[in-house]
Order: structure tokens, then C-alpha cells, then sequence
């Protein structure tokens, strides 16, 4: 193994960016690289830094930033780049003094190395044979074992199955991008997170989900939450999703989503539910009253447009609607209203396995999500449960983002890191989204989202899928 000789002179950062641009720091000049991809990037970068690593004769050290985050390798004069992390010091036993005796001076902390774990890998490509010649290789050294007698075993004591599944290479950042160069890395904590995010909310569960988006406030980011949750768990899990705007009267669930050959709205539904739940209707009659979203892959049912406005949803109408949609659809998402008192808000609960509450992070509409959960919670019973197990999403101000000073902005991020801190306590889970322009207004489509916002949403996602 090669010894460590990194120092922390020269200081070198790394800067590598999706958008085929990165950065190499040594000392204070920086040297600026854009290249066609990632892997150009890298190789740039890789250069710059083994050249200097060549000049002083020893390996660097060098700190990396990537979209997946940050990390440290040592890259050596050959164009060897090893991943490096602090090693844990071996724990000693200290006795325990004698009664009466002196406790002996403490000694100070013996200084801690930096282990390496070498990973050979192309710098250029003059570097590649030498590169690929120190890949390890088994040694022939090793004696042959005396062989054990053979003791005959019953087949059924026996298994050729894998026990655990094989971790998959990294795909981003610079580990993504060393492993595309054909040299196998682990993914990042942040990877492998978000492929835990993934997971969880690609399982199929049995029978319908209900999941229920509440808050008392107006402009809390109910509808936005619906029609991302929804997006989210039709792409990943390919599970028939349906987003039900259970407004009294009007919502604005329609005005944020696509709208099919129709208009029909829940209030036809309910209308053609004798035929809809009959044995002989097939699946595709629902086309008829839900409108489809043909990027994100789920249907929005639709509240009452009547420009008189004078039906208001009933409970039973929201029993009907909701057998009709758990013959049709694995999860219903619903959008509300902002009177907890309603009919049709009280059935919705009634009905709901999972509550999510949205807030943006403004005062009042803060105060209107804790007295919405405090209300199910002085109920009790499975309306107290729900908000206990509630998931809360703290999203950004979305108040004059772009013309705010830098001290404003981060005002506004300490403003959300506040409300979500303060509800933590009182609920099983509390995800916190960045501003994102594409929620503001319009359409809302993910693949509109800023990748830090689509990897907020997930997060939030999986958050609820958990509570399944």
C-alpha cells in the first residue's frame, strides 16, 4: 500500500459539475476547466492535480465537490487517486487507580493518521497502463491447505443463493464518473440515500392508500404537495395513483394540472357510480371523469367548476367517491378544502391512512398547521393517530425570492429550519423544500424542478410511503 505522504500543503479543492464545468484550487489560484462531460472534467482535473503532485515528488491531498457531495482522495505523482478517511485510533484500556493512589497525568491523544484506501484510477492517458498494473492481484504466495475429510452433508442444509444483493457501483458525482472510466467505486452516503428513497417509494403495499394533503391556511403549498406526491409515488412506483380534489365547492387542484377531452368532475363521478362499480364496467370507463397527467403518470379528479357554485360535497358523496376510486386506483392523494369543520373534510379523515401537512414557512400559515393537527389530535381516536404519525413539509418562502439580498435568503432558510425544528417533536416527520420558481405558478411538472428540489420531493416522498 502506498504510504502517506499527502500533506496539508499544497491546499487543493475540487470542484466537478453536471453542467460539464469544474474548478482545481491549489493555493488560492484557481484553474478553471469546462470540458463536454463529467469525464472530461475529471480527466482535466486529474492532470492538473498529478502534475503538482509530480512537482513536490509525494502525493497531495485534495478535497472533492461534486453533486453528491464532498469527500477526500490522494492522488499520488503516477496518477494513483486513493480515497482517504481519518483512521479511528486503537482504543487502550486504562486500569482504574488504586484506592488513595493518584490518578496518573492523562496523556495527550496520540496524533491521528490518514488512512488511505487505495483505488488506482486513469489521471491521463499516458497513466492508464500503470494505472490498470497496480490493480491488486491474489497472491500465488499462499500455501495449500490441508485438505479436511469430507463429511457428507444433508441437501437440504445447503444453498447456492446470494444472501445479500450486491451493492451497485456509484453512478454520480466523481465516483459516477470514475466508475464510468471503467474503475468500480462505492457510492457516496448521499447516493446510497437517496437510492433508500427509491426504494421506498417503489414498493407495492396491499390494498388502497389514502393519504390526505391538510392545512386550515390558504396559500400553505396544499395543491403543489398533491400533485408532487402524487408525480412521485405513479413515476417510481407504477402504481395507479389518482389525486382527488375534495374541495367543498371549488379547488384549484384543475388549475394546476392537465385537463383531458372533458370536463367532468367528481360530482359526475359520483353520478355514474351505480355503473362504475358494476361487475361488467372494465377498467378504462374511469377515463371518462379523471384527467390525465401524461408526464407524470397519474389522474387528477376534479372538484365542482359550477361557475354558480351552490353544491357543496357531502359525506356520503365522499364515501361514494372514494369506493368507486379504491376499486380503480392502489392511491388516492386528496387535496382539501380549508374548513376543518366541513362534511366532506371530517369523511376525508375518516377515510385517510396517511395525513401530510404542508406549510410554507410564514407565521400564520405555520400557526394554521399546528391548529389543524392540535384539532385532530383533541378528537382523538384514529384522528389523533394520523396527526401523531403525520409527515409536515416545510417548504421556502416563495416571497420576492428572486430580488432578495443574500442576508434575506438565508433569513428565509433559517425561517423554514426554525418551523420545521418546532415541529419535529409533535410528529413522526418533518421534510424541508427549497424555493423553486416551477411551483410558483402555472402547471406543475417535475420535471420542471431544479434537481434539489426533485431530490427534496423525494424525500418527502418516501417520508409518507414509510407510513404505509
Amino acid at each position: 500500500m502506498m504510504e502517506t505522504q499527502a500533506l496539508d500543503f499544497p491546499k487543493i479543492d475540487a470542484v466537478l459539475r453536471a453542467n460539464g464545468t469544474g474548478e482545481v484550487t491549489i493555493n488560492g489560484t484557481s484553474h478553471a476547466i469546462q470540458a463536454e462531460d463529467e469525464a472530461a472534467v475529471l480527466s482535466q482535473a486529474l492532470r492538473l492535480i498529478t502534475d503538482t503532485a509530480a512537482q513536490l515528488g509525494r502525493p497531495v491531498r485534495v478535497s472533492t465537490t461534486d453533486p453528491d457531495g464532498q469527500g477526500l482522495i490522494v492522488v499520488s505523482p503516477e496518477g494513483i487517486v486513493n480515497e482517504a478517511a481519518p483512521a479511528k485510533p486503537s482504543p487502550r484500556r486504562q486500569q482504574d487507580p488504586m484506592p488513595g493512589a493518584t490518578a496518573p497525568a492523562q496523556q495527550a491523544p496520540a496524533p491521528v493518521e490518514l488512512a488511505v484506501k487505495e483505488t488506482p484510477v486513469l489521471a491521463a492517458p499516458v497513466t492508464f497502463g500503470e494505472a490498470a498494473n497496480r490493480l491488486q492481484k491474489p497472491s500465488t504466495a499462499a500455501k495449500a491447505a490441508i485438505p479436511e475429510p469430507v463429511t457428507r452433508r444433508s441437501l437440504k442444509e445447503t444453498s447456492f443463493l446470494v444472501s445479500a444483493p450486491v451493492l451497485e457501483p456509484a453512478t454520480r458525482g466523481w465516483r459516477g464518473t470514475l466508475t464510468r472510466l471503467g474503475f468500480r467505486m462505492e457510492p457516496s452516503p448521499e447516493e446510497l440515500a437517496e437510492r433508500e428513497d427509491i426504494r421506498t417509494v417503489s414498493q407495492h403495499w396491499p390494498g388502497p392508500r389514502t393519504v390526505a394533503v391538510v392545512n386550515r391556511k390558504g396559500g400553505a403549498n396544499k395543491t403543489p404537495t398533491v400533485v408532487m406526491l402524487s408525480a412521485i409515488l405513479a413515476r417510481y412506483s407504477g402504481a395507479a395513483t389518482v389525486a382527488w380534489d375534495n374541495n367543498e365547492s371549488q379547488g384549484t387542484l384543475g388549475w394546476r394540472t392537465e385537463q383531458g377531452n372533458h370536463a367532468n368532475s367528481v360530482l359526475d363521478l359520483i353520478d355514474s357510480s351505480q355503473t362504475l362499480l358494476s361487475p361488467s364496467t372494465n377498467a378504462a370507463e374511469i377515463a371518462r371523469f379523471v384527467h390525465h397527467q401524461t408526464s407524470d403518470k397519474f389522474d387528477v379528479l376534479r372538484s365542482d367548476e359550477n361557475e354558480e357554485g351552490d353544491h357543496e360535497v357531502t359525506a356520503e358523496e365522499v364515501d361514494i367517491a372514494h369506493q368507486v376510486l379504491t376499486r380503480y386506483y392502489r392511491l388516492i392523494v386528496m387535496d382539501s378544502g380549508n374548513t376543518a369543520r366541513a362534511a366532506n373534510w371530517r369523511r376525508m379523515i375518516h377515510h385517510t391512512n396517511q395525513l401530510v401537512v404542508p406549510v410554507t414557512a410564514i407565521e400564520d400559515r405555520a400557526e394554521a398547521a399546528r391548529l389543524t393537527l392540535q384539532t385532530l389530535e383533541s378528537r382523538g381516536g384514529h384522528d389523533a393517530a394520523l396527526a401523531r404519525n403525520a409527515v409536515v413539509i416545510v417548504s421556502e418562502s416563495t416571497d420576492a425570492k428572486r430580488s432578495m439580498s443574500g442576508d434575506a435568503l438565508k433569513r428565509a432558510k433559517d425561517e423554514a429550519r426554525r418551523i420545521a425544528d418546532g415541529f419535529a417533536p409533535h410528529v413522526r416527520a418533518v421534510v424541508r423544500i427549497p424555493y423553486d420558481p416551477a411551483l410558483v405558478k402555472g402547471p406543475i411538472r417535475y420535471d420542471a424542478l431544479q434537481p434539489a428540489t426533485q431530490r427534496a420531493w423525494l424525500s418527502a416522498a418516501a417520508a409518507v410511503a414509510r407510513g404505509f
